[in-house]
């Protein structure tokens, strides 16, 4: 017997797997603790009072990771688990986090404490947002943004101040697409009267009449070179490939094509004028299509020269057949642009932002010098961003919300400063008899110069661009002025254009761009004549350069 209790004693029986033990009352080493009583191996996925050591006893988490095997599964805990800091309970959902409205007055819940894991790092994200620093921008008044959205350059719902033009375009399509009759209508005006958006709502608008037919938009822009567009027309018509695109008589093919049974055809081509070819051959030929026998296309050309057909095309003389109907855009006019700018505010509710005053001046000033509806909503939405911007610093500098208080008693709005600021930007001030020599610069002066001679000389009101660059590089050389490169010439000529001075029409390659005054020669004499240098300039002639 000695024996057996010695060796009962010696060798115990451990379990293979490690249990809890408790500190309350030493378990007998023959009894298995129940399987319900197993613990995780790691102290830090113990839950409740068996690892007081790290978590709080009131503190019950649920962390990641953590096996089936060894978590202990309540049948009344449901699917959401609730997760509890202290007195704030944090509800989790596979959908979103709730924070309760509680707080807890012993232990602040931003303040990390041994133990704690990433719901803490949750709850303390989320009293940073209740800062008073992030709900600045929550609380603030909306009404700038919403007046930018509007403000934008998009096709509106409804155009404002076309209503003979949109009437015009309408009849063309009903009385050629629908009636099934071929012809070509020719859109000419400024850039920004609404040439092209009003075709676009229009055609939005007819939609379900036009469905019959077969409707083709391109803009001129995108080509490479004008003898893309037959290429084009035939992808767009029969597929890309189905028609071989290699050949010089790929024209007359694709004109056959459009002469055979089928829908009409309604082809759109925006910026027609940079199909720019040797003898305007690519011109003459889209030209000619709609009036072939049994033609089926229906053409509309848009661009911003008015004389298209006359100066560009004079053949077209010889066959009136051939000429297009002319429909021509006028620029806005200084109540127009007030109608469109205050139709754009009347969507946004409550107070306006823009003054009714910097709304007039800023129409005044777009309409004396382009006649561009774009430009004053580019204008007007630059002076809204202008306002917003200066009132959010200043609540930044104060940490106050954007509400009314006493430094803040409401909406600031846009007004006659901000307006002229922007224009003085965008425009600068338009060359006139008034203004000083500091007003408009000395290189600008050089080049208005140069091609007032070239006009005076040729007798045409457009050159190219090269051409205008070497009789200004002859200039300033006879005058010992350091001229600026062709590129930079091209800037200059886009800054005269914002001036409302010359008209620009740009090209894929710079040299090949067209220019002209845009004000009688008579006011730009009279205002660079009392100037000792172009007065110099104008009184000698292209002839002593050209020397």
């Amino acid at each position: 017997m000695p024996t057996t209790k010695a060796r009962f004693q010696t060798t115990i029986n451990f379990p293979r797997k490690k249990w809890h033990r408790s500190c309350k009352a030493t378990p007998d080493i023959n009894k298995k603790p129940p399987p319900s009583r197993e613990l995780p191996f790691s102290p830090r996925k113990r839950l409740g009072g068996e690892n007081l050591c790290n978590i709080p006893q009131s503190l019950q988490c649920s962390p990641s990771k953590q096996k089936k095997e060894n978590q202990p599964v309540a049948p009344s805990t449901p699917r959401g688990r609730k997760l509890e800091f202290g007195n704030s309970p944090l509800k989790h959902s596979p959908g979103k986090l709730e924070l309760s409205a509680e707080k807890s007055p012993e232990r602040p819940l931003c303040l990390p404490q041994k133990g704690d894991e990433t719901p803490c790092s949750v709850a303390c994200s989320w009293r940073m947002m209740k800062s008073p620093s992030v709900e600045l921008f929550k609380k603030k008044d909306l009404r700038y943004q919403q007046t930018k959205q509007v403000l934008n350059s998009a096709i509106p719902e409804r155009i404002l101040a076309r209503e003979d033009e949109t009437e015009a375009i309408t009849q063309f399509l009903l009385n050629h697409v629908c009636e099934e009759e071929p012809g070509s209508l020719y859109i000419s005006g400024a850039p920004g009267t609404g040439k092209t958006a009003c075709l676009n709502r229009i055609l939005a608008d007819l939609q379900e009449k036009l469905s019959a037919s077969t409707q083709i938009y391109i803009n001129c822009m995108s080509l490479r070179s004008s003898q893309d567009i037959f290429c084009t027309v035939a992808d767009k018509l029969f597929g890309k490939g189905k028609l071989k695109c290699a050949g010089k008589d790929f024209p007359k093919r694709l004109a056959k094509k459009l002469t055979s049974e089928g829908p009409m055809v309604l082809l759109v081509l925006d910026e027609m004028d940079q199909l720019d070819s040797k003898g305007q051959s690519v011109l003459y030929t889209i030209l000619e299509w709609p009036h072939l026998t049994s033609s089926r296309l229906v053409l509309i050309g848009i661009a911003n020269a008015l004389d298209l057909t006359d100066r560009i095309l004079p053949r077209l003389q010889a066959r009136p057949m051939c000429k297009p109907q002319l429909l021509n855009f006028a620029p806005y006019t200084r109540d127009q642009i007030v109608a469109i700018v205050q139709d754009r505010l009347n969507q946004v509710p409550g107070e306006r932002v823009l003054d009714a005053a910097a709304i007039q001046f800023c129409a005044r000033k777009v309409s004396s010098v382009s006649g561009d509806a774009r430009k004053a909503l580019d204008v007007c939405r630059r002076a809204v961003e202008i306002v917003e911007s200066s009132v959010r610093n200043q609540a930044v500098v104060e940490s106050k919300p954007l509400v009314k208080t006493s430094h803040n008693p409401g909406l600031i709005k846009v007004g006659l400063p901000h307006i002229s600021q922007v224009i003085s930007e965008v425009y600068g001030d338009r060359m006139t008899p008034s203004s000083g020599s500091e007003c408009f610069p000395l290189q600008q002066k050089l080049l208005v110069c140069s091609l007032l001679l070239l006009t005076r000389r040729s007798k045409v009101k457009e050159v190219g661009l090269g051409k205008l660059h070497d009789t200004y590089s002859k200039v300033c050389r006879s005058h010992q002025v350091t001229g600026v490169d062709q590129s930079e010439c091209l800037s200059l000529c886009s800054l005269l254009e914002s001036r409302g001075i010359m008209w620009l029409k740009q090209s894929k390659e710079a040299r090949l761009s067209k220019v002209g005054l845009k004000i009688e020669e008579e006011d730009v004499e009279h205002a660079l004549n009392d100037k000792a240098l172009t007065g110099s300039i104008l009184r000698r002639g292209l002839e002593y350069f050209l020397n």
